[in-house]
């Protein structure tokens, strides 16, 4: 059974994320400490974080960011809640790696929703091949990048944007188009978040970033011509 850990203070609402959760598979671990929930990310196996912005002990922001540094753990599916008021924290944890966000109150069913796309995704990537181009390769089932056979660490996000820059084979994708299929999130504000996690990719993989083409007043394309 799939195993899925909610890091929330309010026991109601892991009492109900817990009973909706279970109902769609999943066995439920309950930490209402941030601190607590690093501990236990770090001693046992998960398949999905739900994870509270507001935490006593180590607050969520923190925690996203821990748990994408951890080679073990920076693949795992994360989802924020977050109060409808946070939306500068919305953005901040979407670029320090979460996968999703959902908005307090919410619905459970809705986030179920959410949750089940999430791994689709996920599985996608597991099931698919590896990409190349020029001295880059990435492996998507075994979630590795390598620039000239040497490992490059990146964060799920940068990982997942790259995915989608190789797989549109040189045309040029939107910044909302990006953030919709790496984050599953659409909010055109939040389009930042892409322009700084492709800085990012041009900073950690330097001989690619010629490549990796700003498209003035329309995205960007990772290709060889200059067109």
């Amino acid at each position: 059974m799939r195993r899925a850990l909610v890091v929330e203070d309010d026991p109601d609402i892991v009492e109900l994320l817990t009973h909706y959760l279970a109902q769609d598979g999943w066995s439920v671990e309950g930490v209402a400490d941030g601190r607590r929930a690093l501990e236990r990310l770090r001693a046992a196996s998960f398949e999905l974080l739900v994870l509270d912005l507001q935490l006593p002990g180590l607050d969520g922001l923190t925690l996203c960011s821990e748990v994408r540094r951890d080679k073990r753990t920076e693949a795992l599916p994360v989802v924020m809640l977050t109060a409808r008021g946070d939306e500068a924290d919305r953005i901040l944890g979407l670029e320090l790696g979460a996968d999703d966000y959902v908005t307090k109150p919410f619905s459970p069913k809705e986030l179920v929703a959410r949750v089940r796309a999430l791994l689709r995704r996920h599985e996608r990537r597991e099931s698919a091949e590896v990409l190349r181009f020029h001295a880059l390769e990435l492996d998507l089932g075994r979630h590795v990048a390598r620039w000239d056979g040497q490992a490059v660490h990146l964060t799920a996000k940068e990982f997942a944007l790259l995915a989608a820059l190789l797989e549109a084979h040189g045309r040029v994708l939107t910044r909302q188009s990006l953030l919709e299929q790496v984050w599953g999130y659409s909010y055109a504000d939040g389009t930042r978040t892409v322009d700084v996690h492709v800085r990012r990719l041009r900073e950690k993989l330097p001989a690619l970033a010629p490549f990796l083409r700003t498209v003035k007043s329309a995205g960007y394309r990772l290709a060889d011509d200059e067109a």
